[in-house]
C-alpha cells in the first residue's frame, strides 16, 4: 500500500503575530508542522506499522517548509517532497500543484488534515480528491482499513457517521482521531538520511491557466480588542430599557 499525506508549515499558534500592510510580518516568527497534519502522518505511520505500506509526505512552500518533512520523516514517514513556492497562491492552484507533482504516482490513500490553522480554508485536500476524481470523506475520527475497502468514523453534530468507501479515497483528519507521536532521538537521526525530493514550479509543466490565481486575500486585521462589560443596575424595567439603549446607539446590532 502507497500513502501520500499532504502536510503545510504553518506558525506556532502560541505565537503572538503582527499584521503589517494587511500581512503577517514573519520575523521571528517559530513555523510549526501543521497541527491537524499531525493527525494524518500519525495515522499513515500506524497503518504503515500494521500492514508494511509506504508513506510519502508532500508540502509546498519556500525552503523553510522543508523542516515539516524533516518532523514527518522522523515521525517514521519513508520519503518526503518538496514543490518550492515563494509566492502566495489560493487554494485552486495549491491543488493543481499537488496532482501535478504526483500524477506518475499511484496512491491507495491520500491523508491531509482538517484544515490548516494559518487559513482555516480546508479546501486543498478535497480539491485534490475532486481533480484525481476519487472519493473524499472529511473531518474523520476513526479509519479501518479492510482489503480494497474502508470504513471512515467522522463527527456529525455530536454523532458518529460510517462511511464504507472503496480504495483509493482521501480524507482529512481531526483531533480525535489518534494521538500524534513525539519525533524520537533515532528518529530524528535517520530522518536526515531519508530521501527528500526537490521539485520547482516549472518542473510540473503546467500552463498558465492552470495556475491562474482565482481568488486572493485583500486585507488581514486582528480583531479589536475586548471592551470591558458593562453591569446594569436599577429596577428591571429600567435595565431593560438601558440595555435597548446600548444595544442601538452603541452596540448598533439592533
Amino acid at each position: 500500500m502507497n500513502i501520500l499525506v499532504l502536510v503545510k508549515q504553518t506558525f506556532d499558534t502560541e505565537e503572538k503575530l503582527v499584521i503589517e500592510n494587511g500581512a503577517i510580518n514573519e520575523d521571528g516568527v517559530e513555523f510549526i508542522l501543521n497541527p491537524y497534519d499531525e493527525y494524518a502522518v500519525e495515522e499513515a505511520i500506524k497503518i504503515k506499522e500494521e500492514s508494511g505500506a509506504e508513506v510519502t509526505v508532500l508540502t509546498l512552500g519556500p525552503d523553510r517548509s522543508e523542516n515539516v518533512l524533516r518532523t514527518a520523516l522522523a515521525m517514521g514517514a519513508d520519503k518526503g517532497v518538496i514543490v518550492e513556492l515563494d509566492e502566495e497562491v489560493d487554494e485552486y492552484t495549491l491543488s493543481k500543484y499537488i496532482v501535478a507533482a504526483v500524477k506518475d504516482q499511484s496512491f491507495d490513500l491520500i491523508l491531509g488534515g482538517n484544515m490548516a490553522v494559518d487559513s482555516g480554508s480546508g479546501q486543498v485536500a478535497i480539491r485534490v480528491a475532486e481533480e484525481m476524481g476519487i472519493p473524499h470523506v472529511s473531518t474523520i475520527t476513526g479509519l479501518t482499513l479492510d482489503g480494497n475497502k474502508a470504513t471512515v468514523e467522522r463527527d456529525v453534530e455530536g454523532d458518529v457517521e460510517i462511511i464504507e468507501v472503496n480504495l483509493p479515497f482521501l480524507a482529512t483528519t481531526q483531533q480525535g482521531l489518534n494521538e500524534p507521536r513525539y519525533p524520537s532521538l533515532p528518529g530524528i537521526m535517520k530522518a536526515k538520511k531519508k530521501p527528500l525530493e526537490r521539485l520547482s514550479v516549472e518542473d510540473l509543466e503546467l500552463t498558465d491557466i492552470d495556475v491562474t490565481v482565482r481568488t486572493s486575500v485583500q486585507d488581514q486585521y486582528l480583531p479589536p480588542k475586548k471592551q470591558a462589560g458593562k453591569v446594569l443596575e436599577g429596577e428591571i424595567d429600567q435595565q431593560v430599557k438601558e440595555l435597548f439603549r446600548l444595544l442601538r446607539n452603541e452596540a448598533k446590532v439592533i
